[in-house]
């Protein structure tokens, strides 16, 4: 199973949008946020409207994106609900053999462990926010 990048994607985008308003750049093209990402603007701009729906960015027609508020008012949480946010993990997608002792019982058990993973991560995701990304992004390299 791959693991998705989507929010990677879509946290690099806004660390780079937030850098450039911090050097007063408000507004970036999708092309110049794919060169940051090595992508496709497509791709860009898809992830980008899905954060646009959700009130993160904003698009000017011809000029480019902009975020909407401060990046240390944005968290990674914002982000990944912004894009769809899906359960980390998924029970059987058919019911187990329910003559099996453990096939009878393992859903209930199965469901609260994955429920506890998933609201330790939206915890965690929720403690961090874009600028927190772009400082510890920027420290190593201000430090050379």
């Amino acid at each position: 199973m791959a693991a998705n990048s989507r929010l990677t994607n879509a946290v690099h985008a806004l660390a780079w949008m937030a850098l450039a308003g911090r050097r007063g750049r408000e507004v970036m093209t999708s092309e110049e946020i794919a060169a940051s990402l090595a992508t496709n603007p497509v791709i860009v701009r898809r992830s980008l409207g899905e954060l646009r729906a959700a009130g993160l960015v904003v698009s000017r027609r011809g000029a480019g994106w902009s975020l909407t508020r401060g990046p240390e008012s944005i968290t990674v949480l914002d982000v990944h609900e912004a894009l769809g946010a899906e359960p980390l993990f998924a029970l059987h997608p058919s019911s187990p053999n329910l003559e099996c002792p453990v096939g009878q019982g393992i859903g209930p058990v199965l469901a609260e462990v994955y429920a506890a993973a998933d609201a330790a991560v939206r915890r965690e995701l929720a403690d961090r926010t874009i600028a927190d990304v772009l400082t510890q992004t920027l420290a190593p390299q201000e430090t050379t």
